[in-house]
């Protein structure tokens, strides 16, 4: 042991080795805001060129002749590239609290290494962590039912209270049902973006996000200050999957985001199951087809868990049951009556055989305790 206050210098070779990687960290930053969203076209130049600094300081006609460019592009790129300041936009990842995490390091997520296109690095808001390589994708439309909505974040709950970190794209609709969900239950989300980890969208979101920054993580492959555009989402989806065990649709149209992401797991060598839907609902319609084609049905997240083969990641971790609150006699009665399905004022009256006023003022009680949500029309359903 060395005595206190002795320091010990590393050897030079070491040191090279630190010094490189920081060097090179700067420069795949470097092409993410050259190239943004075109994880191939970026491993291909740094193979094309042997590292990305080598690909970063070449010529103009290298760039064309070997880089593969157009001579248009070339320039064009030469040009943008000469007026980005790389240690700058470092220092405002460091002023603004976003990490930029490069395939290289430790802390980039295993399971996206394994992809057939990893992004090169990644922009967090918020933290990872190594239990993270144990995540469940929940995805689907961006207007669901209610009682999409209800299942979304009956899974999301369950999921979390196991150990499982969930994992969706932040859009409305199932996305944020999924991430409020986990919230809910005291476990980990994150949020993979289509824009900048610093770009609110949607605008509505600004809390989700700064609350899954706070326990989780917020993650992009796009640089800070980029807008969402169309075809961003369907690039961002790969990362969704790839992050995940395993991918579960709850509603999604015949053509959605959603199934998408359900293909690129399949493709990645990942799980894909499916909330079943009532067929009179269009938005079951991508879920039943993921279904027929050999999805694992889910009715429950103790399906999921079993198909993945967990019963409880951290046992010794204990959930305090939640606590319910206290009920009349009348609030008991409107209670039961209702489901995750939600239903009409009138249906509740004729279920329970009370009054009109005795079944508002039940609903609105139930409200009060969290244990009810009301939907546009005056319908209302159970929170759990």
């Amino acid at each position: 042991m060395l005595p206190a206050g002795v320091f010990t210098p590393l050897p030079e070779c070491l040191l090279q080795v630190e010094v490189n990687m920081v060097e090179e960290k700067v420069y795949w930053m470097g092409w993410q805001y050259l190239l943004p969203g075109s994880a191939s076209r970026i491993w291909n130049l740094v193979e094309r060129f042997g590292s990305p600094r080598a690909a970063w300081m070449a010529s103009e006609q290298a760039l064309s002749s070997r880089g593969g460019f157009e001579p248009r592009a070339a320039a064009n790129l030469v040009r943008r590239r000469a007026g980005l300041d790389l240690a700058g936009e470092m220092a405002r990842l460091a002023e603004w609290q976003i990490s930029y995490i490069t395939f290289e390091e430790e802390d980039y997520p295993r399971a996206l290494r394994t992809i057939f296109d990893p992004p090169p690095g990644l922009f967090v808001r918020g933290h990872l962590r190594p239990g993270d390589d144990h995540a469940v994708a929940l995805v689907g439309s961006r207007r669901p039912t209610p009682y999409g909505l209800a299942v979304a974040e009956k899974m999301a709950r369950g999921l979390a209270k196991a150990g499982v970190t969930v994992v969706s794209g932040m859009a409305r609709g199932i996305d944020s049902a999924a991430h409020r969900g986990a919230l809910e239950a005291g476990g980990r989300t994150l949020a993979v973006l289509g824009c900048g980890v610093d770009v609110v969208y949607p605008r509505e979101n600004a809390r989700l996000m700064e609350d899954i920054s706070m326990t989780g993580a917020v993650i992009s492959e796009f640089p800070p200050g980029s807008f969402p555009e169309p075809w961003h989402f369907p690039v961002r989806n790969r990362i969704i999957s790839g992050l995940c065990r395993a991918t579960i649709v709850v509603e999604a149209a015949e053509r959605s985001g959603a199934l998408i992401t359900a293909d690129l797991a399949l493709e990645q060598g990942r799980e894909v199951m499916a909330v079943p839907g009532p067929v009179t609902n269009p938005l079951s319609c991508g879920p039943n087809r993921l279904i027929k084609q050999g999805a694992r049905l889910v009715e429950d997240v103790s399906d999921i868990l079993e198909e993945l083969g967990i019963t409880c990641l951290f046992p010794e971790q204990s959930f305090a049951a939640p606590v319910t609150p206290r009920l009349t006699g009348g609030e008991e009665a409107v209670y039961r009556e209702l489901s995750l399905e939600p239903k009409g004022v009138d249906v509740i009256i004729e279920g329970t055989g009370l009054c009109a006023q005795e079944v508002l003022a039940a609903l609105m009680f139930l409200e009060v305790k969290g244990l009810v949500r009301q939907f546009p029309g005056r319908l209302y359903a159970r929170r759990h």
